[in-house]
């Protein structure tokens, strides 16, 4: 079934190159600064004296960016062929409603860090084997057709928001932010070690990289913007913001973009 499809449609994600983990970070940087900018900034800080303010933030926020991100998934499941821009917008929406989904259950809904990034983890498991056994792989270059993207995105989502999580608890549990963005590159740097020297699965590969590399981008965002008493170099979120979306359009303007080429 797959097979046939792809003489018929057209893949819509892009080939993973250097390039594409390079966006893909900042992308999930500009996620934490942006989704921060939106539900703290904007909308209440999570000060003591503002627990409901900081609830309704979160909660508004979520509500913004997951009709953003249903949006534009709509849009990249009805589009004809490959179209960067668009994909790149999805892969921020998605990176910015999971940093605000992840702050509203983490501590609005009192779930804390370690049971909201074990639940997330087997969401995005549970998503993987469902896709697995539905389509029988989960590799991107049988992302083919409305199916496969709908599991694409789903994945894509819940990953985010685990890495948000993710990165929130380690900087939580000692680390702080700048030793939680070691601690994760130092993993994605074990990753690529594993892809050139050794011959384990590049479709798990895949997948743990695109993983580390969101509470990668959290923390690395956290530390931009948290205030200096709570270890970040306190900039500001709406300027950090911003500036990571001009590099983001940059690169995406000058790195070639092209589909990834299908299986089969």
């Amino acid at each position: 079934m797959i097979g046939q499809s792809t003489h018929i449609k057209p893949a819509k994600v892009p080939a993973v190159t250097f390039g594409f983990w390079i966006i893909k970070i900042l992308a999930t940087t500009l996620g934490e600064t942006g989704g921060d900018t939106v539900t703290m900034t904007w909308l209440g800080e999570t000060t003591p004296g503002a627990s409901q303010s900081a609830f309704s933030g979160y909660l508004i926020g979520t509500t913004i960016f997951g009709v953003l991100l249903v949006g534009l998934i709509w849009a990249q499941i009805r589009a004809r062929a490959f179209n960067a821009w668009l994909y790149w917008a999805t892969i921020v929406a998605s990176t910015t409603a999971g940093t605000t989904l992840a702050d509203f259950a983490d501590r609005s809904l009192g779930i804390g860090y370690p049971g909201g990034s074990l639940i997330l983890l087997a969401c995005v498991l549970m998503s993987l084997f469902a896709w697995h056994r539905a389509l029988g792989s989960i590799a991107v270059n049988t992302v083919i057709g409305a199916r496969a993207e709908i599991f694409y995105w789903l994945t894509i989502t819940f990953s985010q928001t685990l890495g948000t999580a993710l990165g929130d608890w380690m900087a939580d549990a000692g680390l702080g932010y700048g030793g939680g963005a070691v601690v994760f590159g130092a993993a994605l740097a074990v990753l690529v070690a594993l892809y050139f020297w050794t011959s384990l699965s590049h479709v798990f590969l895949f997948w743990a990289a695109f993983i580390l590399t969101r509470p990668l981008g959290a923390t690395v965002g956290d530390f931009l913007d948290k205030p200096l008493e709570k270890g970040g170099l306190d900039f500001s979120r709406p300027l950090a913001t911003a500036v990571l979306a001009g590099a983001i359009i940059l690169l995406i303007a000058l790195i070639p973009q092209r589909p990834v080429r299908p299986h089969g």
